[in-house]
């Protein structure tokens, strides 16, 4: 069963968002947890976030702010301001709670929320994720979703690139 929650706005305080998803894990529910910068949204994403949301009752996304972006991507990103990049996932059915989060790494946010899944994309592994022994601390599981082959943020933009490039 899927969750709506009406709210003028897409984007839920991180606090508020933690107090709504202690009422869900109250009331039984599966809470599944994801993050990521979607700065171009693709096939890709929505496919990863379909299976993340298959896999629980509730399925709330952290979206990485601006400053993080750059941080993590380099100069010239993201392409998408986070307010955009946010009320963009938050459309998507499957997705029940969409926030904005400032740090590198949404440890902060895992403490606070205790997943009972945390979901990341399949150019990830799962070994290698910091916040997978927070996770399994809590006795949460991480789960790498399915990867669909060709569809990267990273390849569109080389391939914006190119078609530039042929068009000056």
């Amino acid at each position: 069963m899927r969750y709506a929650h009406w709210r003028a706005e897409p984007i839920w305080p991180a606090e508020l968002l933690i107090r709504c998803l202690a009422g869900h894990r109250g009331a039984g529910h599966r809470i599944v947890f994801t993050n990521g910068c979607f700065d171009v949204l693709h096939r890709g994403h929505v496919q990863y976030l379909q299976q993340a949301a298959a896999l629980g009752d509730v399925l709330a996304v952290a979206v990485n702010s601006d400053a993080a972006v750059r941080r993590l991507k380099g100069p010239g990103r993201p392409l998408n301001p986070a307010d955009d990049r946010a009320a963009v996932v938050a459309a998507i059915g499957c997705v029940e709670y969409v926030t904005v989060f400032d740090e590198d790494t949404p440890a902060r946010l895992l403490e606070a929320i205790r997943p009972d899944v945390y979901v990341k994309g399949g150019d990830y592994d799962a070994a290698a994720l910091p916040e997978r022994r927070l996770v399994e601390r809590h006795g949460g599981r991480v789960v790498i979703a399915g990867y669909l082959p060709g569809r990267s943020t990273s390849r569109l933009l080389r391939q914006m690139r190119h078609a530039a490039t042929l068009s000056a």
